[in-house]
C-alpha cells in the first residue's frame, strides 16, 4: 500500500479496509521503505550572506528526496543547507534582503503583528528582493494555508525555494506562481502575470495575443485569461466575449458573462435590457414587479444561473440575476428610484440593484446604494479619495459593529488624514464605554492608515489604544524603509 493507500485508510476506518494490524503493519513497512530510499548528505554551509542567519557557519545534515516517483520525502528546515550558499549565489537572480529587514520578517512570521506578512511580501516583491532561505519552510508551510500570499511569495522564494517547493507535495503550489517568465516559457501563473502587464499597456494587442492562442488553452487557463480583460475593457472585446459565452467551462462563461454586463452596448446587456423590461414597469410613484416564471437555456447562456442557493426561492432568484446584469442607466436615477413604492419584491429588486452596482462599477448607483445598504463591495465602484470620504462619514455616524468594520476592511490602503481622524476618534471615544470591544478596530487602523501619519496618532491621544496603533504605524513605516 501507497502512503496515501494507508491514509485514506486511516481515515475511513478499518471497517471498510483491511483490519488494524494489517493496517499497523503496512504502515510501519512504509516508513521504513522511506526512510531506506533516503540519502544522508552532509555539507558544510559556507558563511552566510546579507540576510541570512547571523551565526556565520553552519553544518547541516539533511536527509532529501531519494525514493522513487511515488512520493516525495518532505523537505524541512534543516534541508535549506543541502546546497552550499555558493553554489545557490550563482542561481539566485535577485539579491536578498537586509539583514534588518530580514530580521523584521522573522519576528512576523513569530507572532509579532503576524497580519503584516502580506504586506511584507508586497513590499519586498515590488523591491526586486527574495527573502533569507532559513525563512522558507515556514513561509511554504504559510503559503499552503494562506492562497493570499502565495503570488508575492512565488516572487521572493527565489530559485532555492522552488527547489524546495519540488521536493515536497504540500509546497508544490509554489511552482504554479509566477517567476517572471514570458509568455512563450513561463507556468500558467507567469503568463497570466505577463498578460495582465501587457493589458494595462496595449489592451488591444494583449487580446490579440490571447484569441491567436485560445483553442490551444487548458480550461482553467482560459478562465483566468478571460478575467484578465477585465482591465482595459471596451466595446473592442465584445466579439471575443460573446463567443466566450460558449465555451465549454463555466466558469470561462460566467466570467465572459461578468465583463459583457460591464459593457452596456454589448448584445448581451441589450438581451438583459429586454429581460429587465418585461419584469419591471414604472410609473410615476411606483414600480410593478412581475418575477420571471422560467430559466430557458438562452438567460443561461447569458449568465444567469438556473439553480438558486438554499433558501431563496427559483423566481426570486432569477429575478435579481436579470436586473444585476440589465444596463442601469435603464432605470434613471437611483436616488428617484429608492423613493418610490415597490408593492411585491421590494427586498429582491433593491438587492439586485446593489449586485449591479457592484457588477457595473457604476459610481453613482454605488454611492445611492451604499445610503441603502452599506456594503463594502459597493466602494469597489468609487476611487480611493471617494471611498475614504465614505468611510469616514460612516465612522462618524455609526456604533463600533461588524458592519463597520466590513465597511473599513474595504476601504483601500493608505488611509490619509481625514478617514485616519474619524477611526482614532471613534477608538477613543469607544475607550472610555467598551475597550474590550476595540481589538479589531485598533489592528484594522494600524494595518491601513498611512504610516506617514504614524507621529499623528501618537500625538492624538495618551490613551493605550490610540498608541497601540501608533506603534503598529512605526512597525509598518520601518519595514518600509528597510525593504526601498
Amino acid at each position: 500500500m501507497t502512503w496515501d493507500d494507508l491514509a485514506s485508510t486511516a481515515l475511513v476506518g478499518t471497517d471498510r479496509r483491511p483490519h488494524e494490524g494489517d493496517l499497523l503493519e503496512s504502515a510501519a513497512v512504509e516508513v521504513v521503505r522511506r526512510r531506506a530510499g533516503q540519502q544522508l548528505i552532509e555539507t558544510t554551509k559556507a558563511e552566510t550572506t546579507e540576510g541570512d542567519r547571523a551565526d556565520g557557519q553552519a553544518t547541516t545534515r539533511e536527509a532529501t528526496a531519494g525514493e522513487g516517483a511515488e512520493s516525495k520525502a518532505p523537505a524541512s528546515e534543516a534541508a535549506v543547507g543541502e546546497a552550499t550558499e555558493q553554489g545557490w549565489a550563482k542561481d539566485e537572480e535577485l539579491p536578498a534582503v537586509t539583514a534588518l529587514a530580514a530580521e523584521r520578517l522573522a519576528r512576523i512570521l513569530g507572532g509579532e503583528y503576524d497580519r503584516l506578512l502580506p504586506e511584507w511580501l508586497a513590499a519586498a516583491s515590488t523591491a526586486g528582493r527574495r527573502v533569507p532561505p532559513y525563512v522558507l519552510p515556514e513561509l511554504l508551510d504559510r503559503g499552503r494555508r494562506d492562497h493570499s500570499i502565495r503570488a508575492n511569495l512565488g516572487l521572493v522564494a527565489g530559485q532555492r525555494g522552488r527547489w524546495l517547493a519540488a521536493l515536497n507535495p504540500d509546497w508544490a503550489y509554489l511552482l504554479e506562481e509566477p517567476t517572471g517568465e514570458t509568455w512563450e516559457l513561463g507556468s500558467s501563473a507567469d503568463r497570466r502575470a505577463y498578460l495582465s502587464h501587457f493589458r494595462r499597456h496595449d489592451p488591444k494587442q494583449a487580446r490579440t495575443l490571447l484569441e491567436a492562442g485560445w483553442e490551444r488553452e487548458g480550461p482553467d487557463d482560459r478562465a483566468a485569461f478571460v478575467e484578465v480583460l477585465a482591465d482595459g475593457l471596451s466595446m473592442d472585446d465584445e466579439p471575443f466575449l460573446e463567443q466566450a459565452l460558449d465555451d465549454r467551462r463555466r466558469e470561462v462563461r460566467q466570467q465572459a458573462a461578468n465583463l459583457l454586463t460591464r459593457l452596456p452596448e454589448s448584445r448581451l446587456a441589450q438581451r438583459m435590457a429586454v429581460r429587465a423590461r418585461s419584469c419591471l414597469t414604472v410609473t410615476r410613484s411606483t414600480i410593478m414587479v412581475e418575477a420571471p416564471t422560467a430559466c430557458d437555456k438562452a438567460m443561461e447562456r447569458d449568465g444567469i444561473r438556473a439553480k438558486p442557493p438554499r433558501g431563496t426561492g427559483e423566481r426570486a432568484w432569477w429575478l435579481q440575476q436579470v436586473i444585476a446584469r440589465a444596463p442601469l442607466a435603464l432605470w434613471g436615477s437611483p436616488a428617484k428610484l429608492l423613493k418610490m413604492k415597490i408593492p411585491d419584491w421590494d427586498g429582491e429588486v433593491k438587492t439586485a440593484w446593489v449586485r449591479a452596482a457592484v457588477l457595473q462599477r457604476d459610481p453613482e448607483w454605488a454611492r445611492a446604494m451604499f445610503a441603502w445598504d452599506p456594503i463594502a463591495d459597493l466602494l469597489e465602484a468609487l476611487g480611493p479619495d471617494e471611498q475614504q470620504q465614505l468611510a469616514a462619514d460612516f465612522v462618524k455616524k455609526h456604533d463600533l459593529d461588524s458592519q463597520l468594520i466590513m465597511v473599513l476592511g474595504g476601504v483601500s490602503s493608505h488611509w490619509r488624514e481625514k478617514l485616519a481622524t474619524a477611526v482614532l476618534r471613534k477608538i477613543t471615544k469607544v475607550a472610555t464605554t467598551q475597550p474590550w470591544n476595540l481589538g479589531e478596530l485598533i489592528k484594522l487602523a494600524g494595518e491601513h492608515i498611512d504610516p506617514a501619519l504614524a507621529e499623528l496618532a501618537e500625538n492624538y491621544s495618551p490613551v493605550q489604544p490610540i498608541q497601540q496603533v501608533a506603534a503598529l504605524l512605526r512597525f509598518r513605516a520601518d519595514l518600509m524603509k528597510e525593504l526601498s
